[in-house]
């Protein structure tokens, strides 16, 4: 099969929903009141921290740690997802909130047809994508088997070997007053890694909340990370969801797919790790 984009415009939605192999997935972080009072017409629900996440000591792994493979693997039978499905994603955020993170765990367990709505929710409804509130049931599938995570990780020893050498970027996607430290609305201390460069994943989006045009993304990665090789970049927000919006950017543009730092901030920042804080 060839590559399909990783983003699907609204627009292009309009009888999809009639395809047998799609299965359309709301993956609207905090959300459930929202999808139980209004989704997209045959969309399943999926929760960051209960699917897509396996929550314990936010200092190993941070807050939003990958959950083991058999769990990955049991969310998508329980979505009603198999390995021939066309998965469609979307959040109320962009696809900033997990929709992003889920399109990166199904792509790293080798599952390519998968795409996130530009624009997310909002998008989708105006257009006049169908909703409802009615309570949709997965299709019954087999077991989906899952190998392994394929696209590149990075951990908290790795970062901190190479977040200040030269041959290396980390890339921290958080807006630019938690970057600097100026605010820190979730973990406990506001700042950022000793090397680390601010590319809020909000410069991904145009005015209108929808990816800027592939090309546009391409050129304005290329210039940020030109001294540096593509295994050689890592990308981190707060706690690994965001920054897999930065890495379906890349995607979109047809960069290569960086490691992701799924510990984060949220990991970095509770093991007395050197910290850039705000000057006061």
């Amino acid at each position: 099969m060839s590559k399909i984009s990783p983003i699907i415009k609204p627009e292009d939605l309009t009888g999809l929903n009639q395809e047998n192999e799609i299965v359309i997935v709301d993956a609207s972080a905090g959300s459930k009141v929202r999808y139980d009072e209004q989704h997209l017409a045959g969309a399943i629900f999926v929760d960051v921290n209960d699917d897509l996440a396996n929550i314990g000591d936010f200092a190993v792994g941070g807050r939003h740690p990958l959950p083991g493979l058999e769990q990955f693997a049991n969310t998508l039978q329980k979505l009603g997802i198999t390995k021939h499905s066309h998965v469609i994603i979307y959040d109320d955020k962009n696809g900033g909130n997990a929709a992003a993170r889920l399109w990166w765990m199904l792509r790293s367990v080798g599952h390519e047809k998968v795409q996130v709505i530009d624009g997310g929710f909002q998008a989708a409804v105006k257009v006049n994508f169908p909703t409802t509130n009615k309570v949709e049931i997965p299709r019954a599938v087999g077991q989906y088997e899952v190998g392994s995570w394929n696209l590149p990780l990075s951990d908290i020893g790795e970062v901190e070997r190479v977040s200040k050498a030269d041959d290396h970027v980390v890339i921290d996607v958080r807006d630019v007053n938690r970057f600097a430290g100026l605010t820190e609305p979730i973990d406990t201390i506001a700042g950022h890694i000793p090397g680390a460069i601010n590319i809020p994943f909000t410069e991904n989006l145009d005015s209108d909340g929808r990816f800027l045009n592939p090309e546009v993304l391409r050129k304005n990665y290329t210039r940020a990370l030109e001294k540096v090789e593509p295994e050689n970049v890592i990308v981190h927000c707060g706690s690994g969801i965001t920054a897999c919006h930065t890495l379906l950017a890349m995607d979109y543009a047809g960069l290569p797919i960086a490691k992701l730092y799924v510990g984060s901030w949220s990991e970095w920042s509770r093991n007395n790790k050197e910290m850039v804080l705000a000057k006061h």
